[in-house]
């Protein structure tokens, strides 16, 4: 019997090293398995008129109870009770310091629209419901973490919708999984009018959106604001973790690129690798789609900003970071760690590289880093205090005041980029 058992385990060992080589091999037909719905798409039907107003539609909005976007990192060593002590007294800490030092700054005006990345993952449908338990627990989470380092520039405001499912980008039926982008992205027009409705004619506005909903804000710039009086309030625009080609894209979006760390009205965006990286399945699906002036994106380079500079195919070492969100298990919470994670915009394809990935696993969660040392999940946290004072920065330009926080880190030198 014991002899039995030791081959058992032998067998499962076998099973789980093999398992884990499919994976390492091909890991697009391993995601697709797991991830995409088996189920035929189901239209879906348009939201009620004025069903934004209702604050249920929102995870976070001025005036609702437990909004989550109101929580703040400590830095390491020191942890706030309230979400008040978080967000008045634990702040930007000055470049390469441990410790939070910077006083506290009065809230900005802005209104902030952000939309969260994908957190609904069955294969039953696919589109989310509105209400979802385990899809709520991560919208939820991501609003905690990633939606708060915008917070002290303006209120958040960050609805339910329809997302599509994580399946729905690795689908290789792309027709349907089309489908259910486009239903997902008018929930968000939808909600983007309330929220505009819901603002003072010239108050200012921030648009800010990680993954799926990064692709989201790109359609929205381009179908409800490029050309329109609505363009000049917009302070910035984050567009984050999802590609955005500067030869094929930027000219529909009607805001140019951010220059400077300063600049108002522009667009900011990246996408976080690190070494060894094998972004291949990026840069394939990339590399197959028509941008949006109707041209191939193929071997096309993508807006990079450095966060840690606020501007263009830059680099900066690791003290420049003021703070990376280091999240505890779960991501329930986390502390602010400054100075450990620098960033470089490559010259080829426009990624964003933070060096070693033996040095950036210690400021994520195992298991959260995607194939090729991607790390799309911690786009926002790795550099959370660097993206909370580019808001402030740019809001101040926005509204002709002085800065509330230190300018950004100036960027090292770097090679031109291949174009």
């Amino acid at each position: 019997m014991a002899r039995k058992f030791l081959y058992v385990i032998a067998a499962i060992i076998l099973l789980i090293l093999a398992a884990g080589v499919v994976y390492q091999l091909f890991p697009g037909w391993v995601a697709r398995t797991a991830f995409v719905p088996s189920a035929e798409f189901k239209q879906q039907v348009a939201v009620a008129p004025n069903a934004y107003d209702d604050p249920k539609m929102w995870f976070a909005r001025p005036g609702i109870d437990g909004d989550p976007s109101a929580w703040r990192p400590a830095s390491e060593g020191s942890t706030p009770d309230s979400a008040e002590a978080q967000s008045r007294d634990q702040l930007i800490p000055s470049a390469g310091a441990t410790e939070t030092t910077a006083p506290p700054a009065p809230k900005g005006d802005a209104a902030v629209f952000f939309v969260h990345p994908t957190s609904y993952y069955s294969r039953s449908s696919w589109n989310a419901p509105l209400a979802d338990r385990d899809s709520d627990h991560r919208a939820n989470l991501f609003v905690q973490g990633m939606a708060s380092a915008f917070a002290d520039a303006g209120d958040i405001w960050a609805p339910r919708y329809r997302q599509a499912t994580l399946g729905a980008f690795l689908a290789e039926d792309r027709v349907t999984a089309g489908k259910a982008i486009d239903a997902a992205y008018r929930d968000v027009e939808e909600a983007f009018d309330a929220f505009v409705a819901a603002q003072p004619k010239n108050k200012p506005i921030i648009l800010a959106g990680h993954s799926q909903g990064a692709l989201h804000l790109t359609t929205l710039l381009k179908n409800k604001i490029a050309g329109t009086p609505l363009a000049k309030r917009i302070v910035a625009a984050y567009v984050i973790g999802w590609p955005i080609s500067l030869d094929t894209d930027m000219a529909a979006l009607g805001l140019p690129a951010c220059q400077t760390a300063d600049q108002k009205g522009c667009i900011l965006g990246w996408a976080t690798f690190a070494d060894p990286a094998d972004p291949a399945m990026v840069t394939s699906a990339y590399d197959g789609t028509i941008g949006f002036d109707g041209r191939p994106r193929a071997d096309t380079r993508m807006l990079c900003t450095n966060p840690l500079t606020g501007t263009p195919d830059a680099a900066a070492a690791p003290e420049a970071n003021l703070g990376t969100l280091k999240p505890t298990e779960g991501f329930k919470s986390g502390s602010l760690i400054a100075g450990k994670i620098g960033a470089k915009c490559d010259d080829t394809r426009g990624l964003l590289m933070i060096g070693d990935a033996d040095v950036a696993k210690n400021y994520v969660v195992a298991g959260y880093v995607l194939p090729g040392n991607n790390y799309h999940v911690y786009d926002i946290t790795l550099f959370w205090a660097n993206v909370r004072a580019d808001a402030l920065r740019r809001l101040a330009t926005f509204g002709g005041n002085p800065s509330p926080v230190p300018p950004a880190a100036v960027p090292l030198p770097i090679a031109p980029p291949h174009r």
